[in-house]
């Protein structure tokens, strides 16, 4: 979950994982903390077509959640980090 300013509506001033709740660090619009964030729109052929789903996991919550998975996740290496 994400808060913006009243201002601008752009200028993130507070972050909280959407399952846990934990509260992330935020210091001038930057996120201080791994999280994982999902944008998706669901399109044709769903129950959701036209939706946007929007949600934010800490790094705990994420691990927790894929370790459910039947299949893992495919994980690569990253030589930079831009």
């Amino acid at each position: 979950m994400r808060k913006y300013s009243e201002e601008t509506k752009k200028k993130l001033i507070e972050m909280s994982c959407n399952k846990c709740g934990k509260k992330i660090s935020v210091e001038n619009g930057i996120i201080n903390e791994g999280m994982f964030t999902v944008a998706f729109g669901w399109g044709y052929f769903s129950e959701k077509d036209g939706q946007i789903h929007n949600f934010d996991l800490c790094e705990k919550c994420y691990d927790e959640y894929t370790k459910t998975f039947l299949i893992p996740v495919d994980v690569e290496e990253r030589n930079e980090i831009v």
